[in-house]
């Protein structure tokens, strides 16, 4: 045991920088697969602790005012029901004129004991408090938020004579409110909403269903389409749909962190494992005599194990207690997520088991190294002279003869000259470089969204609504707007083939004007009929670019030809989209009565270029005297920012990596380098051209690793970006891949890294006096 510390501290002391980046290397590593492990909870717990103590519904069926939904509550499947409670359509803002979102207040006596609302800020309705004059309103959290509403505000609710003072604001586990997608929830009392005047096509019903088996849902929405008729359906939400919003780009950063913690940890075992291999190589001789004197092959391998797994439990230890500690101190969603993961009940136990898979993983690639140290046998045997290639001295002499420099040619000569260790030293050196690119690559892809939202599906920067001005007065104020280009649409819910599940139809544009919609596959729609998707819809109907494919609104079939494949982030892909002039066609072709509005539901808005969007939207609703509503359209790079933080993060860990393994080549280049010393100063190379050789050896192993890392990374990263646009449901087609100027500075940081970190260990080998004996050989 005395002779084993006494080689560890040894060890210790000639690698000290090596450890110190391994230990700091793990503890990033442990710190990212911890905090996407946090955000992974953070995005389904809240949303299921919500569904579970609310008995949240399954399926919620809205439908029109006369249909008879409470017949669903006989359904087989179903085993309890909200509802069916009759609701209105409504605009609402705050009283001082503040943001506007479109409500569905839905008429209740009592607190529903399925699909029960949570309160979180304020109380109930109280039937005694909340109907004499200043009636009462509970609003669903997300439109609270998304309207800075809280308990005392007074709102304005379009056909409402009077105002409504919201009294509580309450969590559920439905579809959250989205501006000009899906309509906030809240509650009032019957009374209250008898007192509307809204038209009869803002009235209806909405039930909301709980299954006995949650893998029903699709059979039940068909069920309830084929009873009620699909006339009769308005919309179909479920909770599938409402749990992949509540997770939303939450998924999308723990699949980051987790992706990149485990090419790390990958990243990291072949560091460590390369390091050890090439000390064993550097070390036969130790190893030789530590089995002379008494030591066994089982306790050379604990040795070399037990040091790295030291390593390994310090790095995640550190990177625990950073976690721990500084986690929940981080901005944004990281911070809330690592708040909210600290109260589960599942924390303590899931941070052993990470950090434990950490070492686990590492001591694996240490076993793996480390049993070649036990297989050195006790008496050293000098080595045989390598066989060199037959093309290699001819090359040689070849570019000598070119007057290249010689520190060059033997550089080169030394980098290749064993072809397999060179190729596993250019290996572990390109995997932190490939990852570091894949970082690059969504950072780029980010920067897209940012700068050429309409490359991406956006190209409409701002969209307008409003209830209080007539449909010329909007187009002439638009009009006026000189650096807007306005495009009319309207949007309506279809069901899908089969009859289990909505989706998204809209007409945007006209016959005359069409709507610059990004078209990544086909083409754009042009001719009647036809329309463009997102990839969700056509995963969701096995179609492709080229189908007809068939839904029903209301009732009334409307059959288009797929023509084109465009990327769409709204409704997870689950959109199809012609021209409003086709939707109006659809409509009054199938000959029943109000089938759409006679005007737009909105306006999209094309921003001319260098126009900005904030002052054009505030000379919009200047000009209409705040009747005019106009948003910003939701862009996914807003909420994905704190990626270019995460991918900073992850760099430094990778360069981490990097740089340990670059310690491990620069020491197998002097140690290999040491035995050609008194060969290089026979043939007249002076100790500078020697440290020249040597540098120049490191510094081809790492061109060669980082143009192959650069060059795959470039592969990876656009095949995984858009392998997550494609399951997210915006498709493929969103990827950008670096800049080529940054990728050559890529390259060029790392050979220069490498050069300047082997020039002192390279400098001080070249002035070393070495003997010409056999131990030089063994």
């Amino acid at each position: 045991m005395r002779a084993a510390a006494r080689w560890t501290q040894a060890h210790l002391r000639a690698h000290r920088p090596a450890a110190v980046l391994i230990v700091l290397a793990t503890a990033g590593i442990t710190i990212s697969l911890l905090l996407a492990t946090a955000l992974f909870a953070y995005a389904t717990d809240p949303w299921q602790r919500v569904f579970t103590q609310s008995s949240g519904a399954h399926v919620w069926i809205h439908t029109r005012a006369g249909a008879p939904a409470g017949s669903l509550a006989g359904l087989d499947e179903v085993r309890a029901t909200s509802g069916p409670f009759r609701t209105v359509r409504s605009t609402a803002s705050l009283q001082p004129g503040g943001a506007r979102a479109t409500l569905e207040l839905r008429g209740t006596d009592r607190k529903p004991a399925t699909a029960a609302p949570r309160i979180v800020a304020g109380r109930w309705l109280d039937p005694a408090a909340d109907a004499g004059t200043a009636k009462g309103v509970v609003l669903d959290s997300s439109v609270a938020r998304a309207m800075w509403a809280k308990p005392g505000d007074s709102l304005v609710l379009s056909g409402f004579p009077a105002q409504l003072r919201v009294v509580g604001v309450a969590d559920t586990a439905e579809v959250g409110f989205q501006a000009g997608e899906s309509p906030g929830v809240a509650w009032v009392l019957p009374g209250t909403l008898a007192a509307s005047t809204a038209g009869q096509d803002q009235r209806g019903r909405t039930i909301g269903l709980r299954l006995a088996d949650p893998a029903d849902t699709d059979y039940v929405v068909q069920r309830a389409v084929t009873r009620l008729g699909a006339e009769q359906i308005t919309d179909v939400s479920t909770w599938r749909q409402a749990r992949a919003e509540a997770e939303g780009d939450n998924q999308l950063l723990g699949r980051l962190l987790g992706g990149f913690g485990l090419g790390a940890l990958l990243a990291a075992a072949l560091a460590v494992g390369g390091a050890i291999s090439t000390r064993i190589r550097g070390h036969l001789r130790d190893i030789s005599i530590l089995k002379a004197i008494g030591f066994t092959p089982g306790q050379v391998v604990r040795m070399f194990l037990a040091l790295h797994l030291l390593f390994a439990l310090l790095g995640v230890a550190l990177g625990a207690l950073v976690t721990q500690l500084l986690g929940g101190l981080a901005p944004g969603r990281i911070g809330e997520a690592m708040a909210v993961w600290r109260q589960l009940p599942g924390h303590a136990w899931l941070t052993l088991v990470i950090s434990g898979g950490v070492v686990v993983f590492i001591g694996s690639a240490t076993c793996l190294a480390a049993w070649r140290a036990g297989r050195v046998p006790p008496v050293p045997v000098a080595r045989a002279a390598a066989a060199t290639g037959a093309r290699g001295p001819g090359l040689t002499r070849r570019a000598l003869g070119l007057r290249v420099p010689p520190a060059l040619v033997l550089g080169w000569r030394g980098a290749f000259h064993h072809p397999l260790r060179s190729s596993a030293a250019v290996a572990r050196l390109a995997v932190p470089l490939l990852l570091i690119t894949v970082a690059l690559g969504a950072w780029t892809t980010l920067d897209r969204f940012s700068a050429h939202p309409e490359n991406v599906g956006l190209p409409a920067a701002l969209t307008a609504r409003t209830d209080a001005l007539g449909d010329r007065e909007l187009r002439q104020l638009l009009h006026n707007q000189r650096d807007v280009t306005a495009y009319p649409g309207s949007e309506v819910q279809a069901l899908v083939p089969g009859q289990t599940g909505t989706i998204t139809l809209r007409g945007v544009g006209t016959d005359a004007r069409p709507y610059p919609f990004a078209v990544v596959e086909g083409r754009a729609a042009r001719g009647p009929d036809e329309a463009v998707a997102g990839q969700g819809l056509l995963d969701l109907l096995d179609a492709r670019v080229g189908d007809w494919v068939r839904m029903t609104v209301a009732g009334r079939p409307y059959v288009l030809h797929i023509v084109g494949r465009t990327i769409e982030t709204a409704d997870g892909g689950r959109v199809v989209s012609t021209s409003l002039d086709t939707l109006r066609d659809g409509a009054s072709g199938a000959g029943t009565p109000g089938a759409l509005p006679s005007r737009p539901d909105f306006y999209h808005l094309v921003l001319h270029h260098g126009a900005d969007p904030a002052t054009v939207r505030n000379a919009l609703t200047k000009a209409s005297a705040g009747r005019l509503e106009v948003r910003q359209t939701p862009n996914p790079a807003d909420q994905l920012s704190v990626v270019r933080a995460v991918a900073v993060g992850l760099i430094a860990v990778l360069i981490l990596i990097g740089l340990a393994e670059l310690a491990t080549t620069v020491g197998a280049g002097v140690r290999d380098r040491s035995r050609d010393l008194l060969a290089l100063r026979a043939v007249g190379l002076t100790p500078r051209q020697i440290t020249a050789v040597i540098v120049s050896a490191t510094a081809f192993v790492t061109l060669a690793a980082a143009l192959a890392g650069t060059g795959l990374g470039v592969l990876v990263s656009q095949w995984l970006i858009n392998l997550q646009g494609s399951a997210s449901g915006w498709g493929a087609g969103i990827a950008q891949r670096p800049a080529v100027p940054v990728l050559l500075l890529v390259v060029a940081v790392a050979v220069l890294i490498a050069a300047m970190a082997s020039a002192l260990p390279a400098a001080r080998a070249a002035r070393r006096r070495l003997a010409d004996s056999a131990t030089d050989l063994l």
